[in-house]
Order: structure tokens, then sequence, then C-alpha cells
């Protein structure tokens, strides 16, 4: 049974893979592609090398990825395996499925709205794929050969290349205004990959310094039906013992929590920070 469960799952994330990589190429040839703008990393080169030499976008992509696959595989070991080989296939597929079968045309001839929209879809495809424990390659694998050689973190590495790749393409094309496009298309994505790795910050966290603290605890307690804890701290120059009150609340808690601090002890102390998940009485954990 654990054998068929294990089976399982990795059916579902390589079905998952695919989506993703399949929402990768929607972006590139819906918005990205016609619009000339270069997304980084080695879909830019295959969008630049379209327009220059008229070469296929997904076999153009597909050339480049082996490659760096091998180079990958050489220089890094084994971490990089079938789901990336896997993905960056679909995607290449994918492109020219959309392109030659069914003669996908660009979803606007807007160049902002092209970046925007083109990122973000980009961003939900990548993200997805990253989700499920995969990679597209390009830039990924360039990133991390960086970080290898250098004390350059994985993620400045792909910026990087990717900055490289938008700059290259707005010389081959003779125009800023492309690379700029590219350089908002690259924030949207990047942004949008976030969320759909981590999703949204729900929760928030509280510190709260007061001489008031029964009273601001009996609220949090019986009023809004939370819990805390109490920290015990020092002053830096006064050198006074006192303890600091931890809590967590939703988003939609914090200016409730907020008003009622600071209606009680108008010279409290408050740090609110985001969280990203809260395991929990009280609260949801992410799936």
């Amino acid at each position: 049974m654990a054998i068929k469960q294990k089976i399982k799952k990795i059916v579902v994330e390589y079905l998952v893979i695919m989506f993703g990589a399949i929402l990768t190429a929607l972006a590139l040839i819906l918005f990205l592609v016609p619009a000339k703008i270069a997304p980084g990393g080695v879909s830019g080169l295959g969008m630049i090398f379209y327009h220059l030499f008229d070469l296929p976008v997904g076999w153009t992509m597909l050339a480049f990825n082996i490659p760096l696959f091998i180079l990958g595989l050489k220089v890094l070991g084994k971490q990089f395996g079938a789901r990336t080989v896997f993905a960056f296939t679909v995607v290449s597929i994918s492109y020219e499925f959309f392109d030659q079968i069914l003669k996908l045309a660009a979803a606007t001839n807007d160049q902002l709205l092209s970046a925007v929209f083109g990122g973000i879809v980009l961003g939900i495809g990548l993200g997805i794929v990253f989700r499920a424990k995969g990679t597209t390659g390009g830039s990924d694998i360039l990133g991390q050969i960086i970080h290898k050689f250098s004390n350059t973190s994985v993620g400045i590495g792909i910026l990087i290349v990717d900055f490289f790749v938008i700059s290259f393409a707005g010389l081959a094309f003779h125009d800023v205004t492309l690379a700029l496009y590219g350089f908002i298309s690259l924030y949207a994505s990047s942004k949008i990959i976030d969320i759909v790795m981590d999703g949204f910050d729900y929760a928030r966290s509280l510190y709260i310094i007061s001489d008031k603290q029964r009273e601001i605890i009996e609220v949090i307690t019986e009023d809004m039906q939370r819990g805390g804890t109490l920290i015990k701290g020092t002053g830096f120059y006064t050198k006074h013992e006192r303890n600091i009150l931890f809590t967590v609340v939703t988003r939609k808690e914090v200016a409730t929590i907020r008003q009622i601090v600071k209606e009680i002890d108008p010279k409290a102390f408050i740090i609110i920070s985001n969280v990203h998940e809260v395991l929990g009485e009280g609260f949801r954990a992410r799936t």
C-alpha cells in the first residue's frame, strides 16, 4: 500500500509539473514572444533567436536546455534529475503544439499588458512547477553554477543571468523600451512565483510592550479569543526587567487589537510583522 501511495504521489507531481509547464508555454506564446519581451533565461534566448533568425522558439529552448542540463549534472551532480528534463521538454513541445498545430495568436497588441500578464501567467506556471519539486532548467541551472563558484546566492545568480538575457534582447532589437518591459515582466513573474510557492501572508504577529499588560491580555484572551505568550526582556537603557507580550492574530484583527491597545495604553510600544504560516489552534495550515 505504501508503494502504491508513493507511486500515486509521484504521478500526481508529474501531472502538476506538466500543467505548470503548459501554462509557462502559454505565457510565452500569448504574451511575451509576440511582443518581443524577453522573460529571461532560455525562453528569452528562444524569443530573441525566433525574431532574429526565424528559429522555432520551442526547439531553440530545448537545444539550449539539453547542454545546460548536462553541464549541470557534471558540475552540480544529480540534483537536476528527471523532473527538470520533463519540465523543460513539456514547455518546448507545448509551445510548438500551440504555435504549429493550434496556431494561437497574441492575446493583446499592447506591450505593457503583454509584459504584466505574461509575467503573471509565467509566474503561475513556474510556481506550480517549483511546488512540485521541478525546475524548467535554463537560468536555474546557471544560477546554481554561479553560486557554487562564488559567494553569490542562487537567487542572485539567477537574477544576473536573467538581467543579461533581457539586456541582450534590448540590444538585439535596438530598443531599450523592450528591455524595460522585460524587467517589468521579470518582476511580475518573481512576485507571482513567491505567491504560488508560499501564498499570501494571512496572519500578523505582535510584540507589545506596555505597563498595562494585564488589561491588554484580558481583552485579547476574553474578547478576541486569542492566546499569547509573555517573554521576559530587559530594557537597553533602563535595565528594567519587564514582560513582552507576544500574540498572533489574523490580518482582519490587526486594526482591532491595535486600537484596543492604544485605548488601554497610549504609550504602548507595538511591533507588527507579517506571518507566513501558523500551525496550531485557531489557524489554518497551508496545503
